[in-house]
């Protein structure tokens, strides 16, 4: 049986390539300083969970090539890493969910819980992660709304991904205050149980500066 996987989506913290919206405020190398605070940030949490043993942790990463990718990845303590490809979120997402499920050593498919997560919530903890995982033993689907109208994290059952559902990614304006409202919508329509956890500030704009002090 496969171990759950948490991938963590981020951008490559460089000036001008990430936090697009802050920049507007701070200037772009301000905003890849920070980003690239939060990334660290959110790491740390994802190795303390592999550290217990729960989990299997990967890297999934726009804005720059494969070969930077492997690079960085290994930098990090990383072994399982790529790029996200194009398209839109949605898109991106639902690639790295199929990605998920297949075995690292043979071309053989199994599916297993995966959780996507960004690297913008300042206060994201360990006891988070455990919430989703405990989440998804009893749910197919764990989600944690953001108060920007998105959400930081969610999660899938193994029991909803053979084959990987694409419902959650597409028809979702990506970007917009509405796709927590949407995406859950359509778990209801598809009959699905979830379970929702903490509701998160994510960091986009000057004004959630201060959720971190800075």
């Amino acid at each position: 049986m496969l171990k759950p996987i948490l991938v963590l989506m981020t951008r490559w913290p460089a000036p001008s390539r990430c936090k697009t919206r802050l920049a507007k405020d701070i200037g772009p190398y301000r905003a890849a300083l920070i980003q690239q605070r939060l990334i660290h940030h959110t790491i740390a949490v994802a190795k303390a969970i592999k550290l217990k043993g729960l989990i299997e942790t990967k890297l999934a990463i726009d804005g720059i090539g494969n070969q930077r990718v492997s690079a960085w990845a290994r930098n990090e303590g990383f072994s399982l890493a790529c790029s996200q490809g194009s398209g839109n979120l949605g898109l991106k997402m639902k690639r790295q969910l199929v990605l998920a499920q297949r075995k690292s050593t043979s071309k053989s498919q199994s599916s297993r819980d995966t959780i996507l997560i960004g690297t913008d919530v300042p206060s994201l903890c360990t006891s988070d992660i455990d919430s989703a995982l405990n989440s998804l033993k009893n749910n197919d689907l764990v989600i944690g709304p953001a108060n920007d109208g998105g959400y930081w994290l969610i999660g899938f059952s193994k029991n909803i991904l053979s084959p990987v559902i694409s419902w959650p990614f597409s028809g979702i304006k990506w970007g917009t205050t509405s796709v927590f409202k949407e995406t859950l919508r359509k778990a209801k329509e598809e009959g699905v149980n979830y379970k929702l956890l903490n509701r998160k500030d994510d960091l986009d704009f000057i004004t959630d500066l201060s959720l971190w002090n800075i």
